[in-house]
């Protein structure tokens, strides 16, 4: 029988008994006995889990693209010029984001994008020796429960146990993790990581370890 265990370190604090919410993305709501704290996402990832996109794509900003067309009426109902796409997370986060009608913000996609990510080291003991590991985010506020590559795109989310079956591994996840997900490690039996899919559950795709955030 295979044991597993994993410890994790979220923004600096050793364990998963504390999900911090970064100072520059905290509100405190006032007047209040106890302030509340609320932790803030990426706009665009809670739209694209609602909207079930096949990929995180931000509906209210764009890039150029030379042979995009234009198209009147585009998610949320926004029309954008010829030229120009809607953002997605994956793009190079180097390249200027832009409004539906082709003007420039001021900034790049690395700075729309990085006020809602979260850095998330983890080490893992007694996996399967040298397997091939991927691991997703668990989102529990869908119903039925939805999946999406903790990295977001599923190009940065895997990763090899060692011949003792340890492991080291830091991903960059789009946007803020909270009680309403959980990391998840997934074995791939096939070998194979399957990108933005877990693979086929029970076949050749294989839960092996879970982790709520509190």
């Amino acid at each position: 029988m295979i044991t597993a265990s994993v410890a994790a370190t979220l923004l600096g604090f050793s364990g998963l008994s504390a999900l911090p919410v970064p100072a520059q993305n905290a509100l405190t709501v006032a007047p209040a006995a106890s302030p509340i704290r609320l932790a803030f996402v990426e706009h665009a990832a809670f739209f694209s889990l609602e909207a079930k996109t096949p990929a995180l794509i931000d509906p209210q900003v764009f890039v150029a693209v030379a042979a995009a067309p234009e198209v009147p009426k585009g998610l949320q109902g926004i029309a954008h010029i010829a030229g120009v796409r809607n953002a997605v997370m994956v793009d190079d986060s180097e390249r200027p984001v832009l409004s539906g009608t082709g003007k420039s913000l001021g900034f790049t996609l690395g700075r729309w994008f990085a006020n809602g990510t979260e850095r998330i080291a983890m080490h893992f003991t007694h996996l399967v020796p040298n397997g091939r590991y991927s691991l997703f985010e668990n989102h529990f506020d869908t119903m039925p429960v939805t999946f999406t590559p903790l990295d977001g795109a599923g190009t940065a989310n895997g990763f090899l146990a060692a011949k003792d079956g340890a492991a080291d591994v830091t991903v960059v996840a789009p946007s803020v993790l909270t009680h309403e997900n959980a990391v998840l490690a997934v074995y791939p039996s096939d070998g194979i990581e399957h990108g933005q899919s877990r693979g086929e559950i029970g076949i050749v795709a294989h839960h092996q370890l879970i982790a709520r955030i509190p």
